[in-house]
């Protein structure tokens, strides 16, 4: 977002917004993997979210929906997963935290 903001009021135009579309390109899935719940390619289907993993109501939600091997329940249409780690390796596993937590700061 901020090299967006930076190439439209001048600052190095052409590097910021070529970077920040290949980030944005990145994370939709442009290697084979997105990294936003419900959108693009192969993408994340057991984020760490106890409401998106925990079943449909009336059935009660405790720990043992985290060992759901299967999806999880609801999807959490646009939701951003931490992602990849240091050497691109990602396992779409709801209890990795670090990888799968959904969040707005990442």
């Amino acid at each position: 977002f901020f090299a967006l903001v930076a190439a439209k009021y001048g600052l190095h135009d052409d590097s910021s917004r070529q970077w920040a579309m290949c980030q944005i390109h990145y994370a939709l899935g442009d290697t084979g993997r997105s990294f936003v719940v419900g959108f693009g390619q192969n993408p994340p289907t057991k984020p760490h979210h106890r409401g998106n993993s925990c079943p449909q109501y009336p059935l009660p939600c405790s720990w043992d929906a985290q060992d759901n091997p299967g999806p999880n329940p609801h999807t959490l249409y646009g939701a951003l997963v931490g992602g990849p780690g240091k050497s691109d390796d990602y396992t779409d596993d709801r209890k990795d935290y670090v990888r799968n937590e959904v969040a707005c700061d990442y």
